[in-house]
Formats: C-alpha cells, sequence, structure tokens
C-alpha cells in the first residue's frame, strides 16, 4: 500500500473508532441521565404481589422487599403503604410479607407488578395530609415551575425539593412535621418534572444545572415575605441546595441545610447508574466524559472530579444537618462523613443504617424526626 494511501486508511480508522466511542459515551450517559421522575431507580427491582390479607401483603423475597421501614408500594394503577417485615407467617420461601399499612388507590391483587419507593403519600398535600395549601407557580430561567406552598406562622421558610426516582410527593413524608413546627413550606417541581419545562438536552445534570431553579424558589419565597429560608433537599435535591447556598445571589438569606443522601460525587453516582442500567463497565468511563462535555456544551458544567455538586465549593458556612448512612448504594456516605468532618462545629451527621438512597427516614421515622428536631429549634 502507498504510504499516502496507508495514512489516510489509519485516519479513516481513528475517526470511525473515535465516532464509535463517542456514541458509546452518549449512549452510556443517556441510560445514567435520562432517568424519568417518579420511575424507580435502576436496581429497585419489579417485585409481583402473591396474596393480601388483613393487614398484609405477600411479596417477592429480596434484598428490595426485606428491606426494614416503611414504604410507599407503586404499580400501574396503585399506591399502597407497606410496613415492616412479618416474622412468623406462614409463607412460600421465596415469598415475604409485610404489613399492609393502607392502599391509598387502585387495588392490591395477586399478580400486580410494583416496587418499593420512598414516598409514602401521594396525591397532593390537602389530599393525602389535610394539609391547606396553595398550588403556585415559580418564575423559572426556562420557564414556570409549579410547587405546592403550605402556610405557617413564621418567618423562616423550609424550601423542600425531591431527587432522584422521586418526585415532590417524596417530601410529604415530612411536610406535617415541618407544618405542625408553623414553618411555611415551599415544594418545589423542577426542569424535568411534570408540569415543568423541559431540561434543554432532555438529561438530568444531577443537582448541576437544576440547582438554578431552585434559586428561582429562592427569589420567590423572599418576594413573599420569607426572611430566612432553609434548603431541604434529597439526592440531587441535596446537591442543588448545597449549588445554592453556595451561589445565589440571595445566600445570605440561607440560614440552614438540610441534606437527606447527598450526591456529592456525581461520578460516583453516574458510575453506578449506568451499571445498574447493566451499562458495559469498559464503557463507564466513556459515560463520564460524555456527560461532562454535553453539561459543558448546555453551559450545565457537571464540574470536574471533586467532591461533588456544591462541595467543590468548600465545607457550607451555615448550620447544616446531614442524613445519610453506608448502605446507599447509589450516592456513598464517605463524602458527607468527610463533609461533616471538615466543620464539625456547623454540620451535623445522622446515619441511618439499613437505608437505601433517600430513604433515610423511611428506616427510623422516629430518630429521624427527633434529629431534626433539634436541628431545626435554633433556627425558628
Amino acid at each position: 500500500m502507498r504510504p499516502a494511501t496507508a495514512t489516510a486508511a489509519a485516519v479513516s480508522t481513528l475517526i470511525g473508532v473515535g465516532a464509535a466511542a463517542v456514541a458509546a459515551g452518549r449512549y452510556a450517559s443517556d441510560a445514567a441521565l435520562k432517568a424519568s421522575p417518579g420511575r424507580p431507580l435502576p436496581g429497585d427491582p419489579r417485585l409481583t404481589v402473591h396474596a393480601t390479607a388483613a393487614g398484609q401483603v405477600t411479596l417477592t423475597r429480596s434484598l428490595a422487599s426485606l428491606r426494614p421501614g416503611t414504604y410507599g408500594l407503586e404499580g400501574r394503577g396503585v399506591h399502597a403503604v407497606v410496613g415492616p417485615v412479618q416474622a412468623g407467617v406462614a409463607r412460600p420461601a421465596d415469598t415475604v410479607v409485610r404489613r399492609l399499612e393502607r392502599v391509598s388507590y387502585g387495588r392490591l391483587t395477586p399478580g400486580t407488578r410494583v416496587h418499593l419507593t420512598p414516598q409514602v403519600y401521594s396525591g397532593t398535600p390537602a389530599v393525602a395530609l389535610g394539609l391547606d395549601h396553595k398550588d403556585v407557580e415559580i418564575p423559572g430561567e426556562l420557564g414556570p415551575l409549579p410547587a405546592w406552598f403550605v402556610p405557617g406562622h413564621r418567618d423562616t421558610w423550609v424550601i423542600t425539593v425531591h431527587g432522584l426516582g422521586t418526585t415532590r410527593e417524596h417530601p410529604m413524608n415530612l411536610m406535617g412535621f415541618l407544618a405542625g413546627r408553623q414553618f411555611p413550606v415551599l415544594d418545589l417541581a423542577y426542569r424535568g418534572d411534570a408540569g415543568a419545562p423541559r431540561s434543554p438536552d432532555g438529561l438530568g445534570h444531577l443537582g448541576d444545572s437544576e440547582w438554578r431553579d431552585l434559586d428561582a424558589a429562592i427569589r420567590y419565597a423572599v418576594r413573599y415575605g420569607a426572611e430566612r429560608v432553609i434548603l431541604y433537599g434529597w439526592s440531587t435535591g441535596a446537591s442543588m441546595a448545597l449549588h445554592a447556598a453556595a451561589e445565589s445571589a440571595l445566600a445570605a438569606r440561607v440560614s440552614g441545610l438540610v441534606l437527606d443522601s447527598p450526591v456529592l460525587e456525581w461520578e460516583a453516582t453516574l458510575r453506578a447508574l449506568a451499571t445498574a442500567r447493566r451499562v458495559p463497565a469498559p464503557l463507564l468511563p466513556l459515560a463520564v466524559r460524555a456527560a461532562q462535555g454535553r453539561a459543558a456544551q448546555s453551559r450545565n458544567g457537571l464540574r470536574g472530579g471533586r467532591p461533588g455538586a456544591g462541595a467543590g465549593h468548600g465545607a457550607p458556612l451555615i448550620p447544616t444537618l446531614i442524613f445519610h448512612g453506608p448502605d446507599d448504594t447509589l450516592a456513598s456516605w464517605e463524602p458527607a462523613r468527610a463533609l461533616a468532618a471538615r466543620r464539625p462545629d456547623l454540620i451535623g451527621l445522622h446515619t441511618v443504617r439499613g437505608a437505601p438512597h433517600a430513604a433515610m427516614w423511611n428506616v427510623d421515622p422516629a430518630g429521624y424526626e427527633e434529629a431534626l428536631r433539634r436541628f431545626l429549634t435554633p433556627l425558628m
């Protein structure tokens, strides 16, 4: 082969390989970042209802169905709430019996396919909790953002923001607790949620772009009477809270942070999401690079290999409470422990063992709420 021809062939081959790598990276990053709000997280198995009885439901036996605590049980057209595993109940060896607390809507019948979710309540605050609330729209950079506002007598508002695999129904787990302490609560739906604008590239960015919607909620709260705000986020919502506390023009109004299962190392979480969606291991580095490149093109900027969204700005300089535990497989708790250790005078860590991602309250509601009460009391 002539040298010029050989060179051309080699270049063509390299271009082909490069294009294939780019395509593979985009495929892998899409698999990780295109999770729809409210859909099961990757790795959460579908379970089958085998039987129901008074106050009981029999499910497929798995690590998920054996989790300690209280969870929502969701399927097509059905939402129920299940409590702890029931010991000493006769059952087939491949099943588990849990206490059935209530059926919110629909019917649980043998053969129904369901999954566990940390969202215990469904519907609106009025329907689920009997709380007066208003449906409000917050002006965001991409368009109006729907939110629920539960009024309270204090001039410190709590702004709640959900995370991966959930919707704005998830913060209702603690909404009654917060309303009982007379905090006004603003529960936000952000880009990609039902009724909210779509992200420009159709992807989530693990809080790195979504925080600007939380910033809009802070502006709304201040405009309508909040003297101070406490940002309360789960999962990527916690990452959004860290960003907003560091970067918002109204950061001085943020008096506290509550971070549940925060995503502090976005690369590790992206890899975990992609792996759970069965992306081959050799494609994981390509997924990370593709996510960085696409975010940079859309100004969303998943930033570097630092310890995650918000944490790259340093430890928060305001009172912060972190709920996390070692059994979270999507957002490692080691960065949370390290963050708390940097400023023990300001940052507390409440460890919950046996809890999956964003389900710290579900495993130990009494302990969780007591830690939350102690944290919020000085901020009232």
